[in-house]
């Protein structure tokens, strides 16, 4: 009798544990999606309660890392992994675009009213240290009628490895030979002038502190801050102000993304998809069905928390094209 009684206490403890068959999901990576990732994925467990989604935002090297090293079941990165990255590790990953952000250029230079306008060519010539006087001539010719003070210019730029720097390199690179061949794009560079500070929150108080400064920050958090940003030249030759519909416009009308959702939209806005590295093979069934139904539900249901978080929404053609890609999920 007493076995019987023990048995029974063991079932009825299992049953109250919670669900049998609860699966859960780890992932690392970017830090500018985190808080949306964070929301959709409280949502997602109370729509779906047998699925916890945990995310931890070391950055979007950390993530590619964790993926590599096996650590992780999905990653996150502002910038597309290279076919060398692709190449350690066992099973090549799939690109997922989550949502879309911004670089913005922000300054401080007291007695200028109104959002300044700079070329791509003026932005990389200034973080070049070519330019290094407010009241350049280039300066002055993206800003006809404006008065603009010999103030020295003081560069502030990210000290640690970061997507939102990849994306302004990107964008540096397409628009300047000079920086492409000197600089080039990464999460990190070696940065001709200026000086550094890590975050957003690092740059961002760089420039406040400083008269004269110019830093890039991520669109979000300029206007969660309410930061002036300048308005950039696109590659139509039109000044653009960056906005979450600037944004999403781009992308709809950009070329540049390749049907394997690697690739950039930089110029301009100075714009960048972010995504989630999935594993194109995943043995576990449960595991599987856990992570395309979430992918299905994030393209859909889940688009609509970007606006009110301050991102852009993906196109509608990137929506679907992505649904046809989680099939490719093995």
């Amino acid at each position: 009798m007493k076995t019987i009684i023990s048995a029974g206490i063991v079932a009825l403890s299992a049953l109250c544990a919670g669900p049998a068959f609860g699966q859960n999901l780890n992932g690392a990576g970017a830090t500018f999606p985190a808080p949306i990732y964070q929301k959709w994925f409280q949502e997602y467990k109370t729509a779906h309660s047998s699925v916890q989604i945990n995310y931890q935002p070391i950055g979007s090297g950390g993530g590619i890392s964790a993926m590599t090293e096996g650590t992780v079941d999905f990653g996150a990165s502002d910038m597309p992994m290279t076919d060398e990255q692709i190449g350690k590790l066992k099973v090549r990953p799939l690109h997922f675009p989550t949502v879309l952000g911004a670089d913005v250029i922000t300054y401080n230079l007291p007695g200028v009213s109104g959002a300044l306008k700079f070329s791509g060519d003026t932005i990389a010539n200034i973080f070049l240290g070519k330019i290094a006087k407010w009241n350049d001539p280039k300066i002055a010719a993206d800003n006809p009628g404006v008065k603009l003070p010999s103030t020295d210019i003081v560069v502030a730029h990210r000290s640690d490895g970061s997507g939102t720097t990849f994306v302004f390199c990107d964008y540096l690179s397409k628009v300047s030979p000079e920086w492409k061949s000197k600089v080039g794009a990464s999460t990190s560079v070696t940065w001709p002038v200026g000086l550094g500070g890590a975050k957003n929150d690092g740059v961002a108080g760089i420039v406040k502190q400083t008269e004269g400064a110019i830093g890039y920050v991520e669109l979000v958090f300029a206007v969660q801050n309410k930061m002036a940003f300048a308005d950039v030249k696109n590659a139509a030759g039109k000044f653009v102000t960056p906005s979450f519909a600037s944004v999403t416009a781009a992308a709809q009308a950009s070329k540049d993304l390749a049907a394997d959702f690697r690739g950039s939209i930089t110029n301009a806005p100075i714009s960048s998809y972010t995504w989630l590295l999935i594993p194109s093979q995943i043995q576990d069934a449960a595991k599987k069905k856990a992570i395309t139904d979430f992918l299905g539900w994030m393209l859909t249901t889940g688009q609509k928390d970007a606006e009110p978080l301050s991102y852009a929404p993906l196109p509608a053609a990137v929506v679907a094209k992505e649904k046809q890609q989680i099939a490719a999920i093995k």
